[in-house]
């Protein structure tokens, strides 16, 4: 005769009502965590581990000088860096208003999001002028107008390729320091060829409507609320 057998139903997880106190009474507690069968398998008592022996500090030789004040130590800081948390309103292909910086008060295309947090974007600079750049989200107004992006490889884009390298400083004279810098510096090659081949990229899916709507910069004037408008 075949016999059936019911598990045990699952344990649901203990409500707390505080920290450390649950909704449960202490007995209650004891016997839902079991602990009366770890203190009868130990002989009617908790067991109790050694604990481990700190390591012996290592000699050093006592310096000749004391500080005369108490210098403290320095205190340890475990910092724990969390990713920075995307807007939902800001997704790859959301056109933006840049509210701060050269550009502010242009319009330009969301690419994605950097490991750093800061946002990729661009204008296209055939369009406004607004090259591929890092923003963060915290100075631009996320629009409701969306551009289906084809797919385009922004793997290049890092946050080091927007690091300017580091020139060797030497030391100024009188006359030098008075003079102005007559030399403009020139943008790399392959930095003019990498927008150059976004904004080809870009260009097909914007409609006329939309190249209109990014060529114009966003401005307030006398009545407007800004608090007030849908964007």
């Amino acid at each position: 005769r075949g016999a059936l057998t019911m598990g045990k139903a699952a344990k649901k997880p203990a409500t707390f009502v505080a920290k450390g106190v649950t909704a449960l009474g202490r007995s209650q507690t004891y016997k839902r965590r079991g602990l009366f069968a770890l203190k009868k398998k130990n002989g009617g008592k908790f067991p109790v581990h050694a604990k481990k022996a700190a390591p012996a500090p290592a000699a050093t030789k006592a310096p000749r000088m004391y500080p005369a004040d108490d210098v403290s130590p320095p205190l340890a800081v475990k910092t724990v860096r969390k990713p920075t948390k995307l807007r939902a309103s800001i997704t790859p292909g959301t056109i933006l208003i840049l509210l701060a910086g050269r550009f502010k008060g242009k319009r330009c295309i969301c690419l994605g999001q950097l490991p750093s947090g800061l946002l990729l974007v661009t204008g296209p600079f055939k369009l406004n002028g607004v090259p591929v750049r890092r923003v963060s989200q915290a100075y631009v107004i996320a629009t409701s107008t969306k551009v289906s992006l084809p797919s385009i490889d922004t793997a290049k884009f890092t946050d080091s390729y927007f690091k300017a390298a580091e020139a060797k400083s030497s030391k100024k004279g009188e006359k030098e320091f008075f003079d102005e810098p007559t030399e403009k510096k020139a943008l790399p090659a392959d930095y003019i060829a990498n927008q150059k081949a976004l904004d080809a990229a870009i260009m097909p899916a914007l409609s006329a409507d939309l190249k209109g709507y990014l060529s114009t910069r966003f401005t307030l004037r006398d009545g407007d609320r800004p608090h007030l408008m849908k964007f």
